[in-house]
C-alpha cells in the first residue's frame, strides 16, 4: 500500500524537523531525484509504486548520473541542490527522505535497493546491514 502524499510529507517533516511542509517537500524532491539517478529496471519501478505518485514520478525520471556517488558524495550532492544547505544539513536531509523511503517499501525490496548502490547507503537509509 502506498502512502499518501501528505503523509509521506509529514513523516519526513517530522524526520527532518522541518518548519514547513515545503521545505520537507524541497528535501524530499532533490534526494528522491538524485536516488533516482542510482537505480535501474525493476527495482526502481518497484520502489516507485511504494511511493505517493508525485514523488514516484521524480524517482522514475531521475537526474543522469555518470558514476554511482558514495553515500558522502550523495550527500554533497544533495547539498549543492539545496540553496543554503550544508554537509550536515543536508546529511539531514538525505536521511529524512530515505527512511521514510525505507519505510514505505518491505524489507525484501530495500535489500534490493542497496544492492543497486555503493557499499554505505544502508546507514543513509537508517537500515545498518550487518557485514
Amino acid at each position: 500500500m502506498t502512502l499518501r502524499s501528505e503523509a509521506f510529507l509529514d513523516r519526513v517533516r517530522e524526520r527532518g524537523a522541518y518548519d514547513t511542509v515545503a521545505e520537507a517537500e524541497r528535501a524530499t524532491r532533490v534526494v528522491l531525484a538524485l536516488l533516482g539517478a542510482h537505480l535501474v529496471g525493476d527495482v526502481r519501478a518497484r520502489l516507485a509504486a511504494r511511493l505517493p505518485e508525485q514523488f514516484a514520478l521524480i524517482l522514475l525520471n531521475p537526474l543522469q548520473s555518470a558514476e554511482p556517488l558514495t553515500p558522502e558524495r550523495f550527500v554533497r550532492a544533495t547539498a549543492a541542490w539545496i540553496e543554503g544547505a550544508t554537509a550536515e544539513t543536508a546529511a539531514w536531509d538525505v536521511s529524512a527522505v530515505l527512511s521514510t523511503v525505507a519505510d514505505a517499501a518491505e524489507e525484501d525490496l530495500m535489500g534490493q535497493v542497496l544492492l543497486q548502490l555503493p557499499a554505505g547507503y544502508d546507514l543513509l537509509f537508517g537500515r545498518p546491514q550487518r557485514t
